[in-house]
């Protein structure tokens, strides 16, 4: 079986920068926080969250927001606390449920990762990250028809999410459907996918 990691690469690092800045301006515009996500500066909003935080528990902006900055400096079981308490105030909120299924991703929880892009794609509207992430987390499960099939809606939703591409090449790789696996890795690397590049390079000749 072909191995590769699941990375959290930077079109869809992209996607949920784009997620959390609509969340910031949706809460009335981008606060001290936000100025200190957006600069990198990922120590300094959590303590600028923290802050509002302390007069308004409940705040999903300020809780989701934290969640995040304290994923970007690796500190995964305080991003999953913040997303937690985040979901419980907000169930249905796309920001929260994406994260969360991508966290457990990189946390290797694939059905609680399941369960959340479950979440996700069942409100109206979702996104093409949502079926990506529920595809991947099929993928890592082994549940390949399933996985084919929401790489295929995400791609139909946007023909250029070259992530979709290179999971869905590899995918197909691995059950010996190689000139069509090929053919999502070439679509991958016209998108930039880095990794498609190599892997194109070692299975497609």
């Amino acid at each position: 079986m072909i191995k590769h990691k699941m990375k959290f690469n930077t079109m869809q690092s992209h996607w949920f920068l784009l997620l959390f800045l609509i969340g910031a301006c949706s809460q009335g515009g981008p606060d001290q926080g936000d100025s200190f996500y957006a600069n990198g500066q990922y120590e300094e909003a959590i303590s600028a969250y923290s802050r509002v935080l302390e007069n308004d528990p409940s705040n999903v902006k300020a809780l989701y927001n934290r969640g995040r900055s304290h994923e970007e400096l690796g500190q995964l079981e305080a991003a999953e606390a913040d997303f937690k308490t985040a979901f419980a105030e907000s169930p249905k909120n796309i920001q929260v449920l994406l994260s969360l299924s991508n966290l457990y991703q990189k946390l290797e929880q694939n059905e609680m990762a399941l369960q959340y892009a479950n979440y996700a794609v069942e409100i109206s509207g979702a996104p093409p990250t949502a079926y990506f992430l529920r595809g991947r987390a099929y993928h890592q499960l082994g549940n390949t028809s399933n996985a084919l099939k929401d790489y295929d809606v995400a791609i139909d939703m946007d023909p250029d999410y070259g992530q979709a591409f290179y999971y869905r090449g590899m995918l197909k790789l691995n059950l010996d459907r190689k000139a069509s696996a090929c053919g999502d890795l070439k679509g991958a690397m016209a998108l930039d996918d880095q990794r498609a590049k190599e892997a194109s390079a070692a299975y497609c000749g």
